[in-house]
C-alpha cells in the first residue's frame, strides 16, 4: 500500500507539502497541488483518515439525524445530505430517532461520541433533550425541515432550513375554494411539529380569504402516519356533513388518506377533490394524478449541509433561518382538467405572502 512518503517521492515534493494539500492545512501553489493529486492517482495512495483527524481535529464527518426509515419525505432530503457532503469530501453517519424524543437524544448522542464535525437533524416534537445536550456539548448543529424556536417566536442559536409551509398550504385551499368547495377537510401532521402548526395556519388563512368560516370538526390529526390518516379520513367521510374536499399535510397521509377512500368506495375528483402538501415520486401515477405542494427535498438537504460547513469554518457568523420556496403542482385530483400549461411547478410567489407570516424573506 503507497504511503506519503512514496507520494512525496513520486511528485517531488516534501512530506509536508502532500500533508497540506490532503488537509488543506496550508495554500499550496496550483501546480504543485497538481503534482500531488497526480501522484496520489498514479500510485492509488488511500489518506489515513484517522490520522488525518489527528492533525486537523476534524474527522470529516457529519451526523445525520432524519427518521429516513418512518417517513419517506426525509428520503429525498437525506439523498441531498449525501451528495452535498460528499462534494464536500465529507462522509455521513446517519441514524433513525424515529420522531421519538428519548431515542432522538440517544442517536445523537451516539453520533458527537464518534466525533463527527457537526449534526444535521430533523427534530421531534418535543426536543428539549436534544436541545439540552446540543447546547451542553456545543455541538455544531443545522436543524432541517421542522423549526426549533424560542416561546418568543427567536430561533435557538443553532442554523435551520425548511420550506414555506403557510402560503403554500393558503394557496391549495384557496384553490379548492375557487372551484366552489364550501366544506374543506384537513389531515394535520403530528402535534407541536412547526410545520403542522404551520400548515394549519395556512389552511385557515385560505379559509378566511375565501371568506369560508373554520369549521374544528373538519380537521382530524393524522399524526403524521399512514395508519392513523387512514383512520380519521374515514371518520371525516361519515360526518353528517362531510367534507367535499380534502388536503393531506404529508405524503404519509395522503396514502392513509387514499387508503380510506378506495375502502368507502369514495372516487377521486368525482365523490371528493384532493391535494396533498409533498409530492412524491409516484404522485403522478395515480388515476387521477395529484395535485400537490412539492417541497424541494434535495435542496433543503444540500443547504443544510452548506450552512453547516460555513458554521464549522466560521464559528461566530450570525446565527440563519433558510426558507426554500415550494412549488404548486397542478394535476388533476382537484377536479380540474389537466392540460400543460397547468401541470407545471411554479413556485409559490414570495409577492404572495401573507405579510403577518413568519415566512416572508427567505433568510433571517
Amino acid at each position: 500500500m503507497a504511503t506519503m512518503v512514496d507520494v512525496a517521492q513520486h511528485a517531488g515534493v516534501s512530506v509536508a507539502t502532500v500533508s497540506h494539500v490532503l488537509n488543506k492545512t496550508r495554500a499550496v501553489r496550483p501546480q504543485t497541488r497538481q503534482l500531488v493529486l497526480d501522484a496520489i492517482e498514479a500510485l492509488g495512495y488511500t489518506p489515513n483518515t484517522l490520522a488525518r483527524s489527528l492533525v486537523t481535529s476534524r474527522t470529516r464527518s457529519i451526523g445525520l439525524a432524519v427518521s429516513a426509515v418512518s417517513n419517506p419525505y426525509f428520503t429525498e432530503i437525506l439523498q441531498g445530505v449525501e451528495a452535498g457532503a460528499l462534494e464536500q469530501g465529507y462522509s455521513l453517519l446517519i441514524a433513525d430517532p424515529h420522531d421519538d424524543p428519548k431515542h432522538e437524544r440517544k442517536v445523537v448522542q451516539l453520533l458527537h461520541e464518534r466525533r463527527v464535525d457537526g449534526m444535521i437533524v430533523a427534530p421531534s416534537a418535543r426536543p428539549d433533550g436534544l436541545l439540552d445536550y446540543l447546547r451542553r456539548h456545543d455541538v455544531p448543529t443545522v436543524f432541517l425541515d421542522r423549526l426549533v424556536t424560542t416561546p418568543d417566536g427567536d430561533p435557538f442559536r443553532f442554523d435551520q432550513v425548511c420550506t414555506q409551509n403557510t402560503e403554500p398550504m393558503a394557496q391549495l385551499v384557496g384553490h379548492l375554494a375557487d372551484l366552489g368547495h364550501r366544506r374543506i377537510g384537513l389531515v394535520a401532521g403530528l402535534p407541536g411539529l412547526s410545520t403542522t402548526g404551520e400548515r394549519i395556519t395556512g389552511y385557515r388563512l385560505g379559509l378566511s380569504a375565501a371568506g369560508l368560516p373554520y369549521d374544528e370538526s373538519l380537521v382530524a390529526q393524522g399524526d403524521s402516519d399512514a395508519e392513523v390518516s387512514r383512520r380519521v379520513t374515514r371518520e371525516l367521510l361519515t360526518l353528517s356533513s362531510p367534507p367535499t374536499a380534502l388536503v393531506t399535510g404529508n405524503n404519509a397521509m395522503t396514502i392513509g388518506a387514499l387508503r380510506a377512500l378506495g375502502e368507502l368506495r369514495v372516487r377521486v375528483p368525482d365523490d371528493i377533490a384532493l391535494c396533498c402538501f409533498d409530492d412524491f415520486a409516484w404522485a403522478d401515477l395515480f388515476h387521477p394524478r395529484l395535485t400537490a405542494v412539492a417541497q424541494p427535498s434535495k435542496e433543503i438537504g444540500a443547504q443544510a449541509v452548506r450552512l453547516l460547513l460555513e458554521r464549522l469554518a466560521t464559528p461566530e457568523h450570525p446565527i440563519r433561518t433558510v426558507r426554500l420556496p415550494s412549488a404548486f403542482v397542478h394535476r388533476g385530483s382537484c377536479g380540474c382538467p389537466e392540460s400543460p400549461e397547468k401541470t407545471g411547478s411554479p413556485e409559490i410567489s414570495e409577492s404572495t405572502a401573507n405579510p403577518k407570516s413568519s415566512e416572508k424573506g427567505s433568510v433571517s
